[in-house]
């Protein structure tokens, strides 16, 4: 998520009552989650474990309950709560807007681009050339789409994140700051969803095609020229490159990467990160011609059980 213009340390500091550490100087220019940050954003961590990891990503700020070591260039801002802090940012500048209008007044589209009834466009959506967008879908705020964009009747893009932070009181939310991306040729399936980030954007790469009733989770980013059958689900963060092809009701992992022209067939279910170029299939989804030695054995195994017992006999 990006700020609408630089922020200083210092005024960060105010914001969120925190001290600081390090540099005092840094301008700062977005906040984003550990996976998806750049020079520039704030991001935080409040486990110590992982405190080296957030101070040596790219972010030029972090936000900590501990004292520890600065890198060189960059910024600690030493707080309580830094789940609370980095949440009270997002919430400053994603304010909760309700919308008033079937079509937000702030909503940009394209003369070219078509909009049917029911159609539904939030604040600051931006929906490009030629675009079409079909009845009763749903365009939720900050969405961005590219040219020649097609949305079938009820899809929703841009839904809250599916996130949150357990505590001893529930499960807190955070505030879904983040954007869902359309870039140029996109197909969205009948009744598809598409959560926004949640703090980083949510992309479909250009070309890709989702048939209906996908979904897309937080800050999940699609290559190019994707295919996804009916019903497929991908968890929060994963990465397909470009040219992947998912087949019905394939269920995808969260924080996963599937390599460029990989396949996964039907009904197969990828728990952790596939090589780019092959062919997968089951659960855990393995390559298919693996697989299917693998079935192929399992069907001969009563028989070599009852030849087992007859040997015994």
């Amino acid at each position: 998520m990006k700020f609408p213009e630089p922020l200083s340390v210092r005024e960060v500091a105010r914001l969120i009552r925190a001290r600081i550490l390090g540099n005092a100087d840094l301008m700062l220019t977005g906040i984003n989650e550990i996976h998806k940050v750049e020079k520039g954003d704030i991001t935080f961590s409040d486990v110590e474990k992982y405190f080296q990891k957030t101070l040596n990503s790219a972010a030029s700020a972090v936000i900590l309950n501990k004292e520890t070591e600065v890198p060189e260039g960059k910024a600690i801002l030493l707080c309580e709560n830094p789940f609370a802090a980095y949440d009270s940012l997002v919430r400053r500048y994603r304010p909760f807007r309700p919308l008033t209008a079937q079509i937000s007044d702030t909503a940009r589209i394209h003369p070219s681009a078509v909009i049917e009834p029911g159609v539904v466009i939030g604040h600051e959506v931006e929906i490009g050339p030629d675009c079409y967008i079909q009845a009763n879908a749903y365009i939720g705020d900050y969405s961005v789409l590219g040219s020649r964009v097609v949305v079938q009747p009820g899809a929703i893009l841009g839904s809250d994140a599916f996130y949150f932070k357990k505590t001893e009181e529930g499960y807190q939310p955070w505030r879904s700051g983040g954007r869902v991306v359309l870039e140029d040729d996109v197909q969205i399936g009948a009744a598809c969803t598409v959560n926004k980030g949640v703090s980083g954007d949510t992309i479909i790469g250009e070309g890709s095609k989702l048939d209906c009733q996908v979904q897309i989770g937080h800050g999940v980013v699609l290559g190019k020229r994707c295919l996804l059958a009916a019903q497929v689900g991908i968890g929060g963060k994963t990465i397909l490159e470009d040219e992947v092809v998912l087949y019905g009701q394939v269920g995808v992992a969260q924080n996963l990467r599937i390599g460029k022209g990989a396949v996964v067939l039907a009904q197969s279910g990828v728990s952790k990160d596939l090589e780019g170029g092959k062919v997968y299939f089951g659960y855990p989804a393995t390559e298919a011609s693996a697989k299917y030695k693998e079935l192929a054995a399992l069907r001969q195994l009563p028989d070599l059980m009852r030849k087992l017992r007859r040997e015994k006999a």
